[in-house]
């Protein structure tokens, strides 16, 4: 009996052993597949955000496509706009000057001693000068323009294109993005020749000049100069429907 309780006991070992065996293998192989789904979990999740993160990234490139196209856009219209308002004062200043030159060259002045010749110079020469400056500045050399207009002004102060020439000479400037000195060329015009057909449209270009300084209060209160003194002119009429916008 005691070979046969033996062998019955060798026998419950090994089947014991082998079911351990069993359920150690279905055990490491549930854990396996589980890591495998969790870890095609994770794989999925970086997937989706790298794909959502691409189309984000994409959107803001199309945006930005966009809106550098309305800049360029805005920036030619803005462009072409200053070339049209330049070109109409360039063609405005011309006819301008061909009508003043209908008057006569010398003036006569009354003083207390009788009539007395007021000095002149020689015409010819000035709207040599003056034609000169104003060819560079349609040429868009601006600076050349400015040495021009400025020399023509030293020159010939009380000439009847001495207005006109200080009034480019602030434009000038202000075409070479210099507020400051465009101001104080402007102001110029808008006190020494204040009864010029210049002044009006000089303070314009002030207001212009202060609000892109930052200073709105000056520039509004340069677009209500022009309604108090230049009423009735273009100026005005521009200087009101820039004040609607304020």
């Amino acid at each position: 009996m005691r070979p046969v309780r033996i062998a019955l006991l060798i026998a419950a070992l090994g089947a014991v052993q082998a079911h351990a065996g069993v359920f150690d293998d279905d055990v490491a192989r549930q854990q396996i597949a589980d890591l495998k789904a969790k870890t095609e979990a994770r794989f999925d999740q970086q997937a989706k955000a790298q794909l959502n993160l691409a189309d984000q990234i994409q959107r803001q490139g199309e945006e930005m496509a966009r809106l550098r196209g309305q800049i360029e856009t805005l920036t030619y219209e803005l462009e072409t706009a200053k070339k049209r308002q330049q070109d109409f004062y360039l063609d405005l200043d011309t006819r301008l000057r061909k009508f003043e030159t209908t008057a006569p060259a010398n003036a006569t002045v009354e003083g207390e001693n009788g009539p007395n010749s007021k000095s002149a110079g020689d015409p010819g020469k000035e709207t040599q000068d003056y034609e000169a400056a104003l060819n560079q500045f349609k040429a868009g050399k601006y600076k050349d323009a400015a040495a021009g207009f400025g020399a023509f002004v030293q020159k010939h102060p009380d000439s009847s294109l001495a207005p006109n020439a200080q009034y480019w000479l602030g434009n000038a400037w202000y075409a070479q993005r210099d507020c400051k000195r465009a101001i104080e060329a402007q102001s110029v015009v808008t006190t020494k020749y204040a009864d010029s057909t210049k002044a009006p449209d000089a303070w314009l270009a002030i207001s212009t000049c202060q609000q892109e300084m930052g200073n709105p209060t000056g520039a509004k209160r340069s677009l209500e100069t022009v309604l108090t003194k230049y009423p009735g002119t273009p100026a005005a009429d521009t200087a009101r429907e820039r004040l609607k916008k304020k």
